[in-house]
């Protein structure tokens, strides 16, 4: 919670919100960031309080990708659909979305799998 309220006054607003998005790679609107506080803003004050973030939370954790959703994933690295993504396949949609990788990080991804 304290890394999302910056400013350390048990509130956590849109602005706060979108700082830490975006440091997690993220680029969302202010009115969908307005729209994320608003889901669990139960006391309608415009900010996240402790108990509001851990709603949130919760809620977060149950949205898991769907077993369809994570198949559909698989499909995008697995280009000759052996069932199989192979260093070279996961190079090159590494390759595609901006990641330039050296041979030896594709290898240690393909291990940590």
């Amino acid at each position: 919670f304290s890394l999302f309220d910056k400013d350390g006054d048990g509130q956590i607003t849109t602005k706060e919100l979108g700082t830490v998005m975006r440091s997690l790679g993220q680029n969302p609107s202010e009115s969908e960031l307005q729209d994320m506080i608003n889901e669990v803003d139960a006391d309608n004050n415009g900010t996240i309080d402790f108990p509001e973030f851990l709603t949130m939370m919760a809620r977060k954790m149950k949205d898991t990708d769907s077993e369809e959703e994570i198949r559909e994933a698989f499909k995008v690295f697995d280009r000759d659909n052996n069932g199989f993504i192979s260093a070279a396949e996961l190079r090159h949609v590494m390759t595609s979305i901006g990641e330039k990788l050296t041979d030896e990080e594709v290898d240690e991804m393909i291990r940590e799998a």
